[in-house]
């Protein structure tokens, strides 16, 4: 199953290790030491501010959709790996 992060890019959801909202990533500090420490894997996909990061095992993704619209994008059953 794909999912539609941003921009044209579509992602596999068994790649996903975690989609955080933007107000858990402005609350941790712990996540915002992570984002830095990731800086040069980080790609910001959102012309203005983000709504979410989604996480994968080689980058981190700062995406312009929300987290509920992304869990709700990857229940859809429709979707199919390609």
């Amino acid at each position: 199953m794909y999912i539609h992060i941003g921009e044209d890019l579509n992602i596999r959801a068994k790649d996903i290790i975690a989609i955080l909202d933007k107000e858990c990533v402005n609350s941790s500090e712990l996540v915002e030491e992570f984002l830095k420490h990731h800086g040069e894997r980080l790609i910001n996909l959102s012309k203005n501010p983000f709504k979410s990061v989604v996480i994968t095992y080689d980058k981190v993704f700062l995406s312009p959709i929300s987290s509920g619209t992304l869990k709700r994008r990857s229940s859809q059953k429709y979707i199919q790996e390609c």
